[in-house]
């Protein structure tokens, strides 16, 4: 297995602790809310925290679909949040996992300043096909723009 990452970072109106709040600890109640195609997110194993894993159902091109996503660390007190695409339509078959390391901070304007950090983990030591990681990256892009504006319509 290989491992390849890359860096990401974006910034947001929404300040830290807010965008935080969202993302982590009331995603399972806001993301259906706010994006449309997220149908339910139950737990499947674990309580919640660490080592927990969900199943995130969601409608794409009319078919009913999940991701597993297992949470690896939650670090409330410095903003930061890891997890792992574990299973289902968003990890491809060349993938073992996928994981994201997220660290909010303070950015311009009273809003956030987010850093990314993905590995994704190969099955074998075949590098990940860039079709995929951009289709990914347009969709998780896409996603947390919906989110963002579900945050600032309903403070």
């Amino acid at each position: 297995m290989a491992v390849f990452t890359f860096e990401d970072q974006t910034t947001s109106p929404v300040a830290p602790a807010t965008l935080y709040k969202a993302l982590v600890k009331d995603a399972d109640t806001i993301v259906p809310k706010a994006v449309d195609s997220f149908k339910s997110v139950e737990i499947v194993e674990g309580n919640g925290g660490p080592g927990t894993i969900k199943k995130i159902s969601f409608v794409e091109d009319g078919e009913t679909k999940f991701v597993l996503h297992k949470i690896e660390e939650i670090d409330e007190a410095n903003l930061g949040y890891s997890y792992s695409i574990v299973g289902g339509a968003a990890l491809p078959d060349t993938a073992e996992k996928i994981s994201i390391d997220s660290k909010l901070s303070d950015g311009p304007n009273g809003g956030s300043v987010v850093k990314l950090s993905i590995k994704y983990h190969s099955k074998g030591d075949a590098p990940p096909n860039e079709d995929e990681l951009k289709a990914g990256k347009a969709k998780s892009d896409a996603l947390f723009k919906v989110i963002e504006a579900y945050l600032l319509a309903n403070p």
